[in-house]
């Protein structure tokens, strides 16, 4: 399996299983968002990968989606998302995880203006086994 997606499965199932992040969004964590979504919700986002010295680098973002709890509930799930991978121990299939790594965070109302957007960003690096 390649690196990418090997850390991808690992993600959504550390999110799938965290408690803290359960009683926020329930089992609303989305790799393909469904049309009948219910808020809040999260969604794997995008993500970059290249070359790194020995394994690969990658870039992901998690997107939460907040409507009613605004701004303030989408924090608090983006806190939840990052307690449950900044520094994770991750055991990935035919890859190391090196490192998982906090990169950044924003939110914005997004142009229905009644829904907020929650963007956290995460750096790995992962090397071949």
């Amino acid at each position: 399996m390649n690196a990418d997606l090997a850390l991808q499965k690992v993600v959504y199932a550390r999110l799938a299983g965290d408690a803290a992040l359960a009683a926020l969004v329930a089992a609303r964590i989305y790799d393909n968002v469904p049309g009948d979504a219910g808020f809040p919700h999260l969604a794997l986002g995008e993500n970059e990968t290249r070359d790194w010295p020995g394994g690969t680098e990658h870039r992901l973002a998690l997107h939460v989606f907040s409507r009613g709890g605004g701004r303030a509930e989408a924090k608090r799930v983006m806190g939840a998302v990052n307690a449950a991978l900044h520094d994770a121990s991750l055991t990935l299939e035919d890859h190391a995880l090196v490192n998982l790594r906090f990169l950044d965070g924003t939110t914005r109302r997004e142009a229905d203006g009644i829904t907020w957007r929650g963007t956290i960003r995460f750096r790995a690096v992962t090397e071949e086994l």
